[in-house]
């Protein structure tokens, strides 16, 4: 099963060496798909979360238990098709290809199914035909 993710660090939590954790401790793929940390900052991490159910579950409550805030990603990227010009710039930023031009029509194709909702392809847009649902 796999879950998408966003943790806070406050600025104490910075050091605990998640991810490490995620996968010794609980047997859990954590894939980094955008990272903010610094030092005496607060921190930001989405991550997509693989692994069997209940220990993905006893992860994210240990997560919890270290102060780190966590919450499920429930939104979703939009493209509003009468604004994109095609123009592809979204797929170069696009970590998991899920914007891709189709090679025959040269037409933007959305495969729902691989986004992970890291967001980048949004300021790539010049045309701001990308957003999210809330």
């Amino acid at each position: 099963m796999k879950k998408r993710v966003t943790l806070t660090f406050p600025q104490r939590s910075i050091h605990i060496p998640v991810t490490y954790r995620l996968a010794k401790d609980f047997n859990v793929a954590a894939n980094i798909i955008r990272a903010q940390v610094a030092p005496n900052q607060v921190g930001k991490l989405v991550l997509e979360l693989s692994g069997d159910i209940d220990e993905l579950e006893a992860a994210i409550e240990w997560v919890r238990s270290q102060g780190i805030g966590i919450s499920l990603a429930s939104r979703e990227i939009v493209i509003d098709e009468n604004s994109c010009v095609d123009c592809g710039l979204c797929t170069g930023v696009c970590p998991t290809e899920a914007l891709t031009l189709d090679p025959q029509t040269f037409k933007l194709k959305f495969w729902r199914s691989r986004c992970v909702v890291c967001e980048q392809c949004i300021p790539t847009c010049p045309v701001q035909a990308i957003s999210t649902n809330l």
